[in-house]
């Protein structure tokens, strides 16, 4: 567990070397490598905007940059669900192992590596899509803040570069942002503290945010996490997965009371 979190240190470090903390305008004469890739965000997003509408160029790089994602949230959403499948069983394996000696240590750690083998979990799968997508999107968002083109024109009833004034655009953000979470927590088989507050506490998160900032901006974490909520019942829809579990439980009973009545039968033989 101690490696999972220093792997996501590490693409954080490198997030925060890539993008250099900026928050200057970046042009095509930009020389620094990172400018320049978010500079070339830019240009696309240009090229989709379609009637010289930057809403729908944002509209559509957004879709299309989460659509290349897919396969990689596949595996993440996938590699999670198994981890909280055999999450009480980690548990028990935690509680047998109580003391914090290094052979109690290392005794924990080798049966919970086993049961990642027998389950076929590799915790680390659930880590690498996030370490390749976080450069990805948040080239898109410094895109939208900082490249001048971008941040001008009108699109619908809100200015890109100006704050919603209708707060339409906060709002479902904010909506959006608790739906994905929501749909994401309502499969787990367990549910703690720290995860049923985020999926409370990040919408807030999002909604400041987007009254604060750009409707450019507010725009595009719409569209991000409307596309999350689908991509949840694409990929994890929760109502079949609880289905799914429910159906294999009962299997289980069913199969406990077929071997009780025959063994009621064979008792009256």
């Amino acid at each position: 567990m101690k490696k999972k979190f220093s792997l996501i240190a590490m693409a954080g470090a490198a997030l925060l070397l890539l993008t250099a903390c900026g928050t200057t305008a970046v042009t095509g004469s930009s020389s620094n490598l990172w400018d320049q890739i978010v500079y070339g965000f830019a240009q696309v997003i240009r090229f989709l905007s379609f009637g010289g509408l930057t809403g729908v160029g944002i509209i559509l790089f957004t879709i299309i940059i989460w659509a290349a994602l897919l396969p990689l949230m596949n595996i993440q959403i996938k590699s999670s669900q198994r981890m909280q499948e055999i999450q009480p069983e980690i548990k028990k394996i935690q509680a047998k192992y109580p003391s914090k000696d290094m052979e109690s240590r290392r005794l924990m750690n080798e049966e919970i590596q086993k049961l990642y083998a027998e389950n076929k979990v590799n915790p680390y799968m659930g880590c690498l899509p996030l370490v390749v997508q976080m450069p990805v999107l948040w080239a898109l968002y410094q895109a939208l803040s900082r490249v001048d083109f971008l941040k001008h024109g009108t699109f619908l009833w809100f200015e890109i570069g100006a704050k919603d004034p209708t707060f339409i655009l906060p709002i479902l953000a904010a909506i959006f942002t608790f739906l994905s979470s929501y749909l994401m927590m309502k499969s787990a088989p367990e549910r703690n503290a720290m995860t049923t507050s985020m999926t409370y506490i990040m919408p807030i998160f999002i909604l400041i945010m987007g009254v604060n900032f750009a409707s450019g901006i507010a725009l595009y974490w719409v569209i991000s996490n409307a596309f999350q909520v689908f991509q949840t019942m694409l990929l994890a829809n929760p109502y079949k997965i609880i289905a799914a579990r429910e159906a294999k439980v009962q299997v289980e009973k069913d199969k406990v009371k077929a071997r009780e009545k025959a063994l009621k039968k064979a008792r009256k033989k």
